[in-house]
């Protein structure tokens, strides 16, 4: 039986209620990253599954779905629900992005490694922020402002400036895209460790993680 009148206006219906739902998803976490975490958001470029064409209409994007709208302004730290969906509602289907340097920093790791320094560390009982997972592979986890300034110093004193560690940071002038949005048309970024109210405004020092992250990084490289 193929579709009639009514059938295709009901599927348009169900498609329309699907996109403001997704929208109304998108806003009420936006608030959520700028009302409870203390966090800057930032609308950020959609590309096609396999990072094909980017939103930002440049057919030479040298990156695809994995970069702010510089044409678009952020939504500042601390706005409120109202504020997220009137800034949402003149990019509706924006990725979300947090620029990095302000209220953290970020560590870079493969996901495997992240994921096995996670449990060691949790076992530890350290104090941990947000930890998010990429659809190419990375661990991303979230430490105080000041960290990619003293990666290379900390690496030193810990004795693993030499190491060929599959390890950077990220700070100043970089941005993360942040779950639930699509990454470079590869597919969600996810939690790994979600953002608790603390811990994301207080994000735990650089050197109390590095340590155990750079051993894991070495001993998986060891046994690649």
């Amino acid at each position: 039986m193929g579709f009639t009148i009514g059938s295709m206006r009901e599927m348009r219906h169900i498609r329309s209620g699907a996109r403001r739902r997704t929208h109304a998803s998108a806003c009420t976490t936006v608030a959520e990253y700028t009302g409870l975490c203390g966090w800057a958001v930032a609308p950020g470029a959609r590309a096609t599954r396999g990072g094909g064409q980017c939103s930002c209409g440049d057919p030479e994007c040298r990156a695809p779905g994995a970069h702010v709208l510089e044409f678009a302004g952020e939504v500042p730290a601390g706005a409120t629900l109202e504020e997220a969906v009137a800034a949402w509602e003149r990019v509706p289907g924006a990725a979300l992005m947090l620029p990095v340097g302000r209220a953290f920093d970020v560590i870079d790791v493969a996901e495997r490694s992240g994921v096995r320094a996670l449990v060691r560390l949790e076992r530890m009982g350290l104090r941990l922020g947000p930890v998010v997972a990429t659809p190419d592979g990375r661990a991303q986890f979230f430490v105080a402002p000041g960290a990619a300034a003293e990666l290379p110093h900390l690496l030193y004193r810990m004795g693993w400036d030499d190491a060929d560690l599959d390890l950077r940071c990220l700070g100043p002038g970089d941005h993360v895209t942040a779950p639930p949005s699509d990454l470079g048309g590869l597919g969600p970024v996810r939690w790994l460790r979600p953002p608790a109210l603390d811990a994301a405004r207080r994000p735990p020092e650089a050197r109390l993680l590095l340590g155990t992250l750079a051993y894991v990084c070495q001993r998986d490289r060891a046994h690649a």
